[in-house]
């Protein structure tokens, strides 16, 4: 999916549970646009392209309404009961320029050479809280672990951040290593800290406020 992405919305004309369900029933996802200080805009989109832009982890984007654009965050995500379908979203308004904190997940590429002398791959750090521009939250921090070795440990402050990226909380936290397969493996808590905008997932279960 490209880096800039634009979601088309209208505006709500009714607010409350049922115009909500009429909403899903004909394919469209109600949103909320909120931040700023500014006044919450309820507004709905097409289902099919909210749920693309949910599946390729697009975090900061424009909406479109009646021709005006406006650049946002993905906040958080509600799911059906299930836990498939996106059923409702929120949006926060932000400044292509502001520094943000954000919360972005860890991947690990490659396999470690340690793991072909006995030794296993421990990857105990799943995300990472950063701070750096809006317009510029990575999707992902990517970890090469091709020439890990047993016994070596992969920190926090030893990744290769994007530039402008800063990382925020321990420095000194595990993020992979290759132990000995005995040996016991750490849990380390991942790092989440006030302010993250990593799309929170909510279930159907959990009232979304400002919603209906």
């Amino acid at each position: 999916m490209a880096d800039k992405v634009t979601l088309s919305t209208k505006a709500r004309e009714k607010k409350g549970s049922r115009d909500a369900a009429q909403l899903r029933k004909k394919g469209f996802v109600p949103v909320v646009v909120y931040g700023h200080k500014e006044t919450p805009e309820h507004l709905y989109a097409k289902t099919d392209e909210v749920s693309s832009i949910i599946r390729h982890r697009v975090r900061n984007l424009e909406l479109e309404t009646a021709g005006k654009k406006q650049p946002v965050l993905v906040q958080s995500v509600q799911y059906d009961f299930l836990n498939r379908d996106v059923i409702h979203v929120d949006f926060r308004r932000v400044y292509a320029d502001e520094r943000i904190h954000a919360t972005v997940p860890i991947q690990v590429k490659g396999i470690a050479r340690g793991t072909m002398t006995g030794g296993v791959l421990d990857h105990p750090l799943h995300s990472l809280h950063i701070d750096c521009l809006a317009s510029a939250v990575p999707e992902a921090i990517i970890v090469k672990v091709d020439d890990l070795l047993l016994g070596q440990v992969i920190h926090v402050r030893e990744l290769h951040l994007p530039e402008g990226v800063k990382a925020l909380g321990d420095l000194d936290a595990v993020v992979v290593q290759v132990k000995s397969q005995s040996a016991e493996v750490i849990v380390t808590t991942p790092l989440v800290g006030e302010g993250a905008v990593e799309p929170e997932v909510i279930t159907a279960k959990k009232k979304v406020e400002e919603e209906e």
